[in-house]
């Protein structure tokens, strides 16, 4: 059972089933989620499951909702000042519900307890419990904690004000995801029931372990189209051709077979889709493109249901392509190189610089990816001097402000700048993977997957994981049973409900890229019975805001300021010291959308201003006082009347000397 149906298995019989009233007249209740547990709801349960256990409606906490006294009311929320003032609203100016069912995802503290007890509410409501669901499952082996402040304060020694309590939080989130799975890591080495629960293991690492992977372009297909289509809240936008254009989104998750089975595999996953001809219509797809095979399609009325399945990843496998084909290509060779410091044929690079030359001069490439293949520069040398790293940055013509970019990944704990000396940092020794079919632009293997593997076979290095390594693979625990009943102690059906087999949960601070997410399905598939579930963190990112209109730019805008009002309120008020740490994460989140709201306005008066003689002073270049005062050649070459008189006069002789 995946982790999505754990928790929406969870979620149904230990929120919504308990309630459920037989009969017909006032069997009815209201569901009211916020924002968190909206997000883990509608990843984990569809719509009519919802309704078919006596839910009449879903509600957003933060909306204005009609009043409905004659329904019970069903709370699933985080427990935040937020969530609980408007909880507590909801009976004290109003009685917007006949009672409240009131179930926390994780556990409650104190004050935020206390003040509900305290509050008018407290006598309307009839059940308060906690589920201990603090995470979101992503996909069936990933799950993402709500947590963008941890990045900035793990990683920054200027900013560790709150990291105790930070990892505190996060410490009871992953907890949470073991109770879940049935997992209880403890000093007792057992994690769970059955067999080879002993073998389970949960493993926290950070980001500075792998800092190659984030940089590299990952070409299958989930990770192009992520990084590539500008795909937003995993819906994919399209516009589909011929005469009768029609604009179509789709919703890209667990629920579409094809979508599951292609996302990890690399883009030549195209020519699997062009098989779909060969199997289903017994004719050869030698069509140019993958549009023309879509039309040859359509006119075949018999594979119209087959169509609508597939027309969406042909859509997406082609765009990928084209994307790929657009200078994708070159960059990926480039990166590999760096990356793996061999090229394809398996000869070192000997002068890496040469391969970087013709990208960092392209103005074709993006900022972005210049700074990639810098940053990869810099690690396959172990750091340079920061001599060589202006001359880097003037040469591939970027900004003096974006050096900081490059700089900040030593907080990671790398080598960037050596003029100070060098760091030890650890390599982990790499697996030989000569077996192994690859292509050669993905020939680059994550550090993850050397670690996830050594810890299925117990070959993880005692001086790094001393807790971890060299236990017993032969060691098993099984839980006390009675002679005469068995699992008698145990509600009926829950042995069917977790896996006898090991896991490996994983969690990574800084994140997880999806060429990460792909090694959790991979090694779960080869080195069965283990499984791997992964778990990454979730911020606001500059990319994603880039492309968002001015209007949504600013609703955005608005909706981190709100935000932040209530945390500067929670402030005043005593709030839970969780919910102070975020005050920093939002005035964060609010600087990077004001910082694109400020880039963008520059970039199109940039755009009207190209050509004319004069600017507006703000888009001219700043350089400095002396040089913006500084005469040009023109003037500086312009003689007054006198002075042409005076040089006309007294003509400067020259002489030579006889020797």
């Amino acid at each position: 059972m995946s982790l999505k149906q754990i928790v929406g298995q969870k979620l149904l019989k230990d929120v919504i089933q308990p309630l459920k009233k037989p009969g017909k007249a006032g069997s009815w209740n209201v569901l009211i989620v916020d924002r968190l547990s909206m997000r883990m709801l509608s990843a984990c349960c569809k719509m009519h499951d919802i309704l078919e256990e006596g839910i009449t409606i879903v509600e957003d906490l933060a909306k204005s909702r009609e009043p409905l006294p004659s329904l019970e009311g069903i709370y699933l929320l985080a427990p935040t000042q937020e969530s609980i003032q408007r909880l507590i609203d909801d009976f004290s100016i109003r009685h917007q519900y006949k009672c409240a069912h009131v179930f926390f995802t994780e556990a409650c503290p104190e004050g935020l307890f206390n003040m509900l007890c305290k509050s008018s509410a407290s006598k309307f409501i009839k059940t308060c419990k906690e589920i201990n669901i603090a995470f979101t499952p992503y996909e069936s082996q990933v799950y993402t904690l709500d947590s963008p402040d941890t990045f900035f304060l793990y990683f920054n020694a200027m900013k560790q004000g709150g990291l105790t309590t930070n990892l505190e939080r996060i410490a009871e989130q992953i907890a949470t995801v073991c109770a879940t799975l049935g997992e209880y890591p403890a000093d007792d080495p057992s994690m769970g029931e059955g067999a080879e629960k002993a073998r389970s293991q949960l493993i926290i690492i950070d980001r500075g372990f792998d800092a190659v992977t984030p940089l590299l372009h990952e070409l299958t297909l989930q990770a192009m189209c992520y990084d590539l289509l500008g795909i937003e809240n995993d819906v994919y936008r399209y516009e589909t051709g011929g005469g009768e254009s029609v604009d179509k989104e789709v919703l890209l998750d667990e629920n579409d077979d094809l979508w599951v089975e292609n996302r990890h595999k690399h883009i030549a996953v195209t020519k699997g889709l062009k098989k779909f001809s060969d199997t289903k219509m017994g004719m050869k797809a030698d069509s140019k493109s993958i549009k023309d095979l879509s039309l040859m399609i359509k006119k075949m009325p018999q594979f119209q249901k087959e169509l609508n399945k597939f027309s969406t990843h042909f859509h997406l496998a082609e765009e990928c392509m084209k994307q790929y084909q657009q200078g994708v290509d070159k960059l990926c060779k480039v990166e590999q190189d760096l990356a793996m410091q061999v090229d394809a044929e398996g000869e070192r690079v000997k002068d890496a610089m040469k391969l970087m030359v013709p990208l960092l001069i392209d103005p074709a490439v993006r900022q972005e990816d210049r700074l990639r293949l810098i940053l990869l520069y810099i690690l396959s040398k172990n750091g340079i001097t920061d001599e060589n790293l202006n001359k880097l940055l003037q040469h591939a013509n970027i900004p003096a402000a974006e050096k900081q970019t490059i700089t900040n990944a030593a907080f990671l704990g790398l080598n960037i700048t050596t003029d100070s000396g060098r760091k030890k940092v650890w390599v982990p020794t790499r697996k030989e993977r000569a077996n192994e079919q690859v292509y050669q632009s993905s020939r680059w293997v994550p550090v993850i997957k050397d670690i996830v593997e050594d810890a299925c076979d117990d070959k993880l290095d005692p001086k790094h994981f001393p807790f971890l390594s060299g236990k017993p693979a032969s060691q098993a625990y099984r839980a006390p049973t009675s002679a005469r009943y068995g699992q008698w102690h145990k509600e009926r059906g829950q042995q069917a409900s977790y896996r006898s087999g090991p896991r490996l949960i994983l969690f990574i601070v800084g994140g997880v890229t999806y060429s990460e997410m792909r090694v959790a399905y991979e090694v779960s598939k080869d080195k069965k019975p283990w499984e791997v579930v992964i778990g990454k963190m979730a911020r606001v990112k500059t990319r994603e805001l880039r492309g968002k209109p001015k209007e949504a730019l600013n609703k955005t805008l608005e909706e981190q300021k709100t935000e932040l009002a209530s945390l500067q309120v929670s402030k005043v008020t005593g709030g839970a010291a969780s919910k102070l740490s975020k005050i920093r994460v939002v005035r964060k989140n609010i600087a990077r959308v004001l910082t694109v709201i400020n880039q963008t306005q520059k970039q199109e008066l940039r755009k009207f201003y190209k050509g004319k003689k004069y600017l507006p002073t703000d888009i001219r270049y700043k350089k400095t006082r002396a040089m913006r005062r500084a005469l040009t050649k023109h003037e500086a070459s312009i003689k007054s009347a006198k002075q042409l008189a005076k040089t006309r006069k007294f003509v400067s002789r020259k002489f030579a000397v006889k020797a």
